[in-house]
């Protein structure tokens, strides 16, 4: 692909741009949008119209007039935070009278493939273009309208900063394009996935440039002997129902057996949401009087290690915390996990014995996102371990250099 070639070669200018011209295009780019509304609007109404409302990712396609003030408001956040790129980690002299200094540089041309976001395309952009990245994007034919729109309105307050166009390209929509994008290790440096777990493994198994994971998230929640049951059922309703298509909702809630007397008390909520509950026997059997009978179900295998993306969530019912560390230790995503629990030493145990990117204690697994940790804004959850772990901010796109001046030494 031609393109790949002119995104490398624009990278190189890009790393050169001042940092307050950047945040004046930012700026630009947020006050311009409001205007550009209607557009956007018309073009995602054209992919609406090819998806089901059924369809889970239905809302995580739509965009409405709210939520592009927010995306406006999150770039002018952006706009106005410190840029990493140039930041010195250490300093020193060694022996041989060499100066070496560590700092924070772009990572270079940054390649993102997702499904049905056109948020998306803005995060994306932005968080590269803050730290002097170039991007690539690969969205999916879901969104083709939205994203072109976007890039389309993007690309004009480029040009008209006389700024190269070229440091953003989004691919067809095609899945040839995908192809291609994960062979280019000349062009592109890394490659983020955002989206289903089938996306990322497809992306894993046929990369040859470096891959960080972000998106596939199976997220439990264990209520503890010792849990507050008013606690339990906030924390509960917001995880699973606040934005049921996003990464961090819940997908299965764990119950000590101690508490299956208050199970439907905590769940009551979600009945009021449609929520259909896929309960294992001692669960089933504490709720069936109690839960709608139309919405309640016998757990199968399948229903643990599911993300649903969808009103639906299965119940796992415990003998003690250990089990319930070892259930999430087999179907976990590394995404998101909690526990809710008076206890002060069932809470460390868990904090401490959990291996995911973000780990809770009484709170809903709904604030992992960028924005809610103060980092602008999110490029991805990050679910692996080398180089970046949980929200991916400005920092966790950057990489680093030694650089080393000398006055003639040689090595001998």
């Amino acid at each position: 692909m031609e393109q790949l070639k002119q995104v490398k070669q624009a990278s190189r200018k890009l790393a050169q741009l001042p940092i307050e011209k950047i945040n004046e295009v930012l700026v630009d780019i947020a006050d311009g949008l409001t205007t550009q509304i209607p557009t956007i609007l018309d073009a995602n109404k054209k992919d609406l119209a090819q998806m089901e409302t059924t369809n889970p990712k239905y809302d995580r396609l739509q965009l409405t007039k709210e939520r592009l003030e927010d995306i406006a408001k999150d770039i002018r956040n952006i706009a106005t935070m410190p840029s990493p790129i140039g930041e010195i980690f250490e300093q020193r002299v060694v022996p041989s009278g060499l100066e070496l200094t560590k700092i924070r540089v772009p990572l270079g041309v940054v390649g993102v493939i997702y499904e049905a976001r056109p948020n998306v395309t803005f995060d994306v952009f932005t968080l590269c273009f803050k730290t002097q990245n170039a991007c690539v994007l690969k969205g999916g034919s879901d969104a083709k309208e939205s994203n072109q729109a976007i890039v389309s309105y993007i690309k004009n307050i480029l040009k008209k900063h006389t700024i190269s166009e070229d440091i953003l390209f989004l691919a067809p929509a095609n899945r040839e394009a995908v192809y291609e994008i994960l062979q280019a290790y000349n062009n592109i440096d890394v490659i983020i996935p955002r989206g289903s777990s089938t996306l990322i493994n497809f992306v894993r198994e046929h990369a040859k440039v470096p891959v960080i994971e972000t998106g596939a998230g199976i997220v439990h929640t264990y209520i503890d002997i010792s849990a507050d049951i008013t606690k339990a059922q906030a924390i509960i309703t917001n995880a699973k129902t606040r934005r049921v298509s996003v990464c961090n909702a819940l997908d299965t809630l764990i119950i000590h057996q101690d508490k299956l007397d208050n199970l439907s008390e905590i769940i009551k909520p979600l009945a009021e949401k449609k929520v259909h509950v896929y309960a294992d026997n001692q669960s089933f059997n504490a709720i069936k009087n109690q839960y709608p009978a139309d919405l309640l179900y016998q757990a199968a295998p399948e229903d643990f290690g599911t993300e649903f993306l969808d009103y639906k969530m299965s119940i796992k019912t415990v003998s003690s915390i250990e089990e319930a560390l070892e259930h999430i230790q087999q179907y976990s995503s590394k995404h998101s996990e909690a526990i809710i629990a008076e206890d002060q030493k069932a809470i460390e145990l868990f904090l401490n014995t959990v291996d995911a990117a973000a780990v809770y204690a009484n709170a809903s697994t709904a604030f992992t996102d960028g924005a809610q940790f103060g980092l602008g804004a999110e490029i991805g959850i990050s679910t692996q371990k080398l180089h970046a772990r949980g929200p991916m901010g400005l920092k966790e796109l950057t990489s680093y250099k030694w650089i080393v001046k000398g006055n003639g030494q040689i090595r001998t």
